[in-house]
């Protein structure tokens, strides 16, 4: 039988490679670690954050509602703290339907060929 290769993924990830993820300074991660409690890495022994999938689910959210839809750190805090399912639940309908445009933007280019 063939060795089928898996992807393996991370279960924790520095401080940079979330930075890179959203294409923003390590200072503005701290920031946002500091300012929203549904942030919480671990530590390892030099004392570098270590941050979780779940970690990074929550930085989605809200880079999704600061960045993208403009709203302030203090109004951000309060619809996660007020309603974070159904910002959760928004926000992957948003992810899912861009991925559905994307991929009917890849179908539109295909048949201009």
């Amino acid at each position: 039988m063939p060795y089928k290769e898996q992807k393996v993924e991370k279960l924790y990830y520095t401080i940079g490679e979330v930075a890179e993820m959203f294409n923003v300074n390590t200072s503005l991660i701290r920031f946002w670690e500091k300012d929203f409690d549904v942030i919480k890495p671990k530590k390892n022994k030099k004392g570098n954050r270590l941050f979780t999938k779940e970690d990074i689910e929550n930085f989605h959210i809200i880079y999704h509602l600061v960045k993208e839809k403009g709203m302030t750190l203090k109004g951000a805090k309060k619809k996660l703290k007020e309603n974070k399912d159904d910002t959760v639940q928004n926000f992957e309908i948003i992810k899912a339907l861009t991925g559905i445009k994307k991929i009917l933007l890849e179908i539109k280019e295909e048949m201009k060929q």
